[in-house]
């Protein structure tokens, strides 16, 4: 490929339900094995009835059971909703029965609201000590414990390559002082890409993870045969998300999404969807390969908000072979 590029697996829930949606995301990796999609990473949410990613490294264990090569991981795990020993114990885990194969992408955000955070038993100030709690599970994984005595069993010396994952400035600063590999939201949070990539690559240390800086960027692709199909999946993605975020879990016509869409709030909402490559693969690939220069990006995961399956998994198959050499 022009780029390297991976899959961000939003494990929607559609009709057929959970079981059906997980189903779907085995199938799409089995797939993207052959069309050489990089990795796939699917993300922590919790309390969101339309994303069955929740248990996240459940998932990825029985993904990667039903795969052989591709590489699989969080993108991301949010740390402050859990201790850094258990996450170093499910992913030193998942590593030992995949080596190889394994990624750890960390989030600062809770991935939830007050009252989830509630019932994850959460304090809200445990986003504060992220990049602690981010030091103390790589020293898990490097065999090197900051906490005399305790180790992760498994996890202990695995090695798990880890990720910083961010959508402002803060992530950026945090993977350049620890020389780690960041990944930008900019498929739904794209204001600060370009600001965020350039103090990430001024600040990078080198590590012993990292020799130089790697950006990983998230963009959003709807690509069909024809570009009248790619722009009524991509019409149907903001009418879902509008309705969503702002219709607030209400049932819409078609036409009132559409006023939605035109209101102040609705317009807000697809602001966020700024970075999609919409149309035929041809379009799909002049689109990527510029975001990727604007970005700064040493390899783009894709996320396709595209709820019909097979309209999906297309939309993955003809990116893929858009983007070979």
């Amino acid at each position: 490929m022009t780029i390297p590029l991976s899959i961000l697996d939003l494990a929607h829930i559609g009709d057929g339900g959970i079981a059906a949606s997980l189903a779907a995301s085995v199938e799409l990796a089995q797939k993207a094995e052959g069309w050489d999609y990089r990795r796939i990473w699917y993300a922590e949410h919790h309390n969101m009835p339309s994303i069955a990613s929740s248990a996240t490294s459940v998932l990825i264990a029985h993904v990667a059971a039903h795969t052989s090569t591709i590489r699989l991981g969080a993108g991301g795990i949010m740390l402050p909703n859990h201790s850094p020993l258990q996450i170093a114990e499910q992913f030193g885990t998942l590593e030992t029965l995949h080596p190889g194969r394994i990624d750890l992408g960390l989030g600062r955000a809770p991935g939830s609201d007050q009252n989830t955070m509630r019932a994850l038993r959460r304090d809200p100030s445990a986003a504060d000590t992220f990049p602690q709690d981010v030091q103390e599970l790589q020293a898990y994984f490097a065999g090197q414990t900051r906490i005399p005595g305790v180790n992760a069993y498994p996890g202990k010396d695995t090695h798990v390559p880890l990720y910083i994952l961010g959508s402002s400035l803060f992530g950026a600063r945090l993977a350049a002082a620890l020389g780690l590999p960041y990944s930008f939201a900019s498929h739904f949070a794209p204001q600060a890409l370009e600001d965020a990539v350039r103090i990430y690559r001024r600040e990078f240390q080198p590590s012993d993870a990292l020799a130089g800086p790697y950006v990983i960027a998230g963009v959003n692709a709807m690509v069909a045969d024809t570009q009248e199909e790619a722009d009524a999946l991509f019409l149907t993605a903001k009418r879902r998300r509008v309705a969503s975020m702002v219709g607030r879990g209400q049932t819409f016509t078609d036409d009132e999404m559409d006023l939605l869409l035109d209101s102040p709030a609705g317009q807000q909402v697809l602001s966020m969807m700024r970075y999609s490559a919409v149309g035929t693969p041809a379009v799909a690939r002049e689109y990527l390969e510029a975001f990727a220069a604007k970005a700064g990006a040493d390899e783009l995961i894709v996320a396709t908000q595209v709820t019909d399956r097979a309209a999906w998994i297309r939309s993955f198959e003809l990116l893929a072979h858009a983007m070979q050499p």
